[in-house]
């Protein structure tokens, strides 16, 4: 998944879509060791958007830190 359409998303649907990433990022690890897994690239696709996810989350976590701390000096 590109960053740009993970970033068109609101939070409320990237904490969705982080759950169903570590869901299906749980399942493929299960059907890697049962042996079941058909494609083990795909691990590696999942991981990657987990962490694309969870970084726009964090940026956008500190951005609003910032902008509650500039509201806080202008008072």
């Amino acid at each position: 998944m590109k960053p740009e359409r993970i970033r068109e998303k609101t939070d409320g649907e990237l904490i969705k879509l982080r759950d169903d990433l570590q869901e299906e990022l749980f399942n493929l690890r299960f059907q890697l060791v049962s042996r079941q897994l058909d494609n083990p690239l795909r691990i590696r696709l999942v991981r990657r958007d987990l962490a694309r996810v969870k970084s726009i989350m964090q940026e956008r976590h500190l951005e609003k830190e910032k902008q509650a701390s500039q509201k806080g000096e202008g008072v």
